[in-house]
């Protein structure tokens, strides 16, 4: 069965009493619901020690979910580090809504990583850009959500491996909502929908979504490459050949 860690700063929940109202048990506990539906999940949140992304954590983690907004910063430079290095080794990550401007997004990205935003309760449809591909199985041609925070491009992000979604606004808005992309051995998906007091989790087609995101970033079995000082491939092969 696929690990997963599901990553959330819990920091709205405690403060906000909208958000509080949404995501009684946190943000992370209202994903965590769903996804033990068809995987083995554990939660991490930012207050807990080494951000409860410990080595052994991560060394059991398939699949890594991140959910942050107002305490980016932190994040120690040291569990990024971590994190980084096991996404390059393999492990999937899914960062969902303000996780765009994580430091360990803006890391694998190369970018700012930044955008347009309005809170003003508007509704959105994301709409389905890659129909055959396995992140929208059991999606149809749109996805539409009552409310939700408006995201709006330049998107400043490298150009997608794969563009997913793209989602419209009221406003004329249009976004990038659905992106895949490949950094080293790992696989990572980034998904628009989830402001704090909008309660898109709860939403079957997003969950269905982030679910199918899930399958997409595990882990395959493919070797690590070695890195670093390397011998002539050829000696090595003559140096055996010579000790028979």
């Amino acid at each position: 069965m696929i690990q997963v860690t599901v990553w959330n700063e819990f920091r709205h929940e405690k403060t906000d009493e909208d958000v509080k109202k949404v995501y009684p048990d946190g943000i992370h506990q209202q994903i965590a619901q769903f996804l033990k539906e068809d995987f083995s999940v554990r939660t991490a949140t930012l207050d807990e020690p080494e951000h409860g992304l410990t080595e052994e954590v991560l060394a059991n983690t398939d699949v890594l979910i991140w959910w942050g907004h107002v305490a980016h910063q932190e994040v120690s430079d040291e569990v990024v580090q971590r994190v980084h290095q096991c996404v390059l080794e393999g492990m999937g990550l899914v960062v969902l809504h303000s996780g765009h401007m994580s430091k360990i997004f803006m890391k694998l990205m190369g970018t700012s990583c930044d955008l347009k935003w309005r809170e003003a309760q508007e509704h959105c449809r994301i709409w389905t850009v890659a129909p055959s591909h396995p992140i929208v199985e059991g999606i149809g041609e749109y996805i539409e959500l009552e409310k939700e925070e408006m995201y709006g491009e330049h998107f400043d992000i490298p150009a997608p491996d794969e563009l997913i979604f793209i989602s419209w606004y009221p406003g004329g808005e249009v976004f990038r909502s659905g992106c895949t992309y490949h950094r080293g051995n790992g696989k990572i998906f980034y998904f628009q929908p989830g402001h704090e007091t909008y309660p898109s989790y709860y939403n079957k087609e997003v969950q269905k979504v982030i679910k199918n995101g899930v399958r997409w970033c595990q882990p395959t079995r493919n070797a690590y490459p070695k890195y670093g000082h390397h011998e002539p491939l050829e000696t090595i092969m003559n140096k055996k050949g010579n000790d028979k």
